[in-house]
């Protein structure tokens, strides 16, 4: 697997993991290549997997009226995931796709669940990605309910600067709830202080 080192890094990172866990997890994990704009969830289906980013990055969006609502970037060695349709089995309501090609990891619900029976530290390792990408999910939530556009932007020079770095101005606006030209307006006002 390209990412394996990468990947067990990650793993480790998050919490004790040795690799007699390591090879037990093996069937649940899928390396997969995807093209810009292939999809890793669509709308309406059931997520039955979470996405390790090996390479490359992928947005979380909604589709209404026509209009796309960029809602979340994921960038190397981050989780991508539908947590509500992944923990409940109902569908998805947004999309996730590749903004540029990727390679990922799937984690196999099923088959993740399974092995869980059978390992404390992959168990306890589930546990943890999940708790790690609600816990992201957390703070942009409060982010973007309690923040200014202009805070907001800020927060991402900060906290996420990979966005503003890799994704474009359109999208980056799309997602911090504001149209280009505001975004525009915000940031030379910046720049001219």
């Amino acid at each position: 697997m390209l990412g394996e080192k990468n990947l067990l890094n990650f793993l480790r990172s998050l919490t004790s993991f040795s690799e007699e866990s390591y090879a037990l997890l093996q069937p649940a994990l899928e390396e997969r290549e995807l093209k810009k704009n292939d999809f890793l969830l669509k709308e309406g289906e059931v997520c039955s997997s979470l996405f390790y980013i090996v390479d490359g990055y992928c947005k979380s969006y909604y589709e209404i009226d026509g209009e796309i609502k960029n809602t979340g970037f994921f960038f190397e060695n981050e989780i991508a995931t539908n947590i509500q349709s992944f923990g409940s089995g109902e569908k998805s309501k947004f999309n996730i796709i590749a903004c540029e090609t990727m390679t990922v990891v799937l984690f196999a619900k099923e088959k993740l669940f399974e092995i869980a029976k059978q390992s404390q530290e992959v168990e306890a390792l589930g546990r943890s990605c999940i708790r790690l990408y609600a816990t992201k999910q957390e703070e942009l939530l409060t982010v973007f309910q309690l923040y200014s556009a202009q805070e907001r932007l800020e927060y991402l020079e900060n906290k996420r600067p990979e966005i503003l770095k890799r994704v474009s101005l359109s999208q980056v606006a799309s997602f911090l709830g504001v149209k280009r030209e505001t975004l525009s307006r915000i940031r030379r006002r910046r720049m001219s202080r």
